[in-house]
């Protein structure tokens, strides 16, 4: 399915409808390892003025702050390796792999303005991958040549200037040795012992080399960006500003042999010499269906991302909706749970004072039992008070009417009195009969 906004390839020859020219873009003294690898051998000090050169054009981008992203030296898979896809050139580390017997060809991004000159001048190109670090703004991207990128594209980290470095530090291994330091079976293998730093100093390839240089390449091969040799700090290391010290006949004596370029001549060699017929239009219908792949990737993701935040404010309303609902059930039961506790004291406090009254209703049955024992005990006495005043009141009135019988005369003082007295005593009879004190 293609893209309503993409033109379809055309699959006629490009010859029928144009002249071709020269190819534009190129200096005349080609590429840097080409010129080395003609060379019988390399000095030290010819490899750090080359490496000084790159540094100068690399500082030169740094101090702009653009960063290359695609620094490297030519190199095609080798039998039984790898190579990116045709028709996407240095693109992302993970494109297409193609069978080892197709040879993709990665050119150098570093060229020779003249060549006829003993050490000639280095000029960068190819800045397709070129971009601008902005400070505060994060920039994240898979792209380059599997062997020169640093851990932190591998990874898809933040980038910056520091991809460089490491990339220089690459060169660096393979100018001094003519071989790769991370280079794998596989385009997997390759990307494993970059992520592990994962190379050494083989003796076959590094026995004629300084300490100086291996420490240079040290201080660029470092994963943890922060550590890695700034621009300014290799510009600076005593590998690159050793060049045109003057030495005396000792330390003459004791610098190391001339670098042999053997191995050099054949990683350059390895990068032409199986070069794949002319497959042009073959590549351009690939890029075609690549771009369209990416067109409708690129749609896809598009459309996850719009998914994703619709997914993510559903999320967030509901999260919402839960949070209000926890804080509502939250309060209630807080609520609930001091109505609880309220219910207990007070169920606590009836409990109690059922208790006490329980308590106080035992104790006053008894005293009441006790009262009407007493009760019982004095109504018994009164009775027998009762009774026995009676036999006195009895006596007395019988006493009484004695009296009068003998006065004999009912006038007299001591008549009167006696009635009266009888009289009283007859009411005091007569009350306590009833029983009435």
């Amino acid at each position: 399915m293609r893209s309503p906004n993409m033109e379809t390839f055309k699959q006629q020859k490009v010859e029928d409808f144009y002249d071709i020219g020269e190819e534009l873009g190129r200096v005349s003294g080609g590429e840097l390892f080409d010129f080395l690898a003609q060379k019988e051998s390399l000095s030290e000090e010819e490899a750090t003025s080359f490496i000084k050169q790159i540094l100068e054009g690399v500082n030169y981008l740094h101090a702009k702050k653009i960063a290359h992203f695609d620094l490297k030296v030519g190199k095609i898979s080798p039998p039984g390796g790898y190579a990116l896809g045709p028709g996407l050139g240095s693109g992302s580390i993970y494109g297409d792999v193609i069978p080892s017997s197709s040879h993709a060809l990665e050119p150098e991004n570093i060229m020779l303005l003249d060549k006829n000159i003993p050490i000639p001048h280095i000029k960068l190109i190819d800045f397709g991958l070129a971009h601008e670090i902005e400070d505060g703004v994060e920039f994240k991207n898979i792209f380059g040549t599997p062997e020169f990128v640093a851990p932190e594209i591998v990874n898809y980290e933040p980038l910056g200037l520091e991809a460089d470095m490491w990339s220089i530090g690459v060169i660096t291994y393979i100018l001094l040795s003519g071989a790769s330091p991370f280079l794998g079976d596989t385009k997997q293998d390759t990307l494993a012992n970059i992520t592990a730093v994962s190379y050494n100093f083989d003796e076959e390839f590094f026995s004629q080399t300084s300490e100086l240089a291996k420490d240079f390449i040290r201080k660029l091969l470092v994963k943890e960006t922060r550590k890695r040799l700034t621009i300014q700090e290799a510009l600076r290391h005593p590998w690159i500003t050793s060049k045109g010290v003057i030495r005396t006949p000792e330390q003459r004596k004791a610098e190391p042999a001339q670098l042999k370029t053997e191995r050099l001549r054949e990683y350059t060699l390895k990068c032409h010499s199986s070069m794949p017929p002319d497959n042009t239009y073959v590549n351009f219908e690939r890029f075609a269906c690549v771009v369209e792949d990416v067109a409708r990737m690129d749609q896809g993701c598009r459309a996850l991302a719009g998914a994703r935040d619709t997914i993510q404010d559903d999320v967030e309303t509901l999260v919402s909706i839960y949070n209000e609902k926890e804080a509502w059930y939250r309060e209630e039961s807080e609520r609930a749970q001091h109505d609880l506790s309220q219910l207990r004291y007070e169920f606590r406090k009836v409990q109690s004072s059922k208790k006490l009254l329980r308590e106080d209703i035992r104790a006053t049955g008894s005293r009441l039992r006790s009262t009407a024992r007493k009760l019982d005990y004095l109504q018994a006495q009164f009775e027998a008070l009762g009774q026995e005043l009676l036999a006195d009141l009895q006596w007395l009135q019988e006493l009484v009417g004695g009296f009068q019988l003998e006065s004999g005369s009912v006038d007299s003082p001591s008549s009167v009195c006696c009635q009266d007295s009888s009289e009283c005593l007859g009411e005091l009879l007569n009350s306590s009969r009833s029983k009435d004190v």
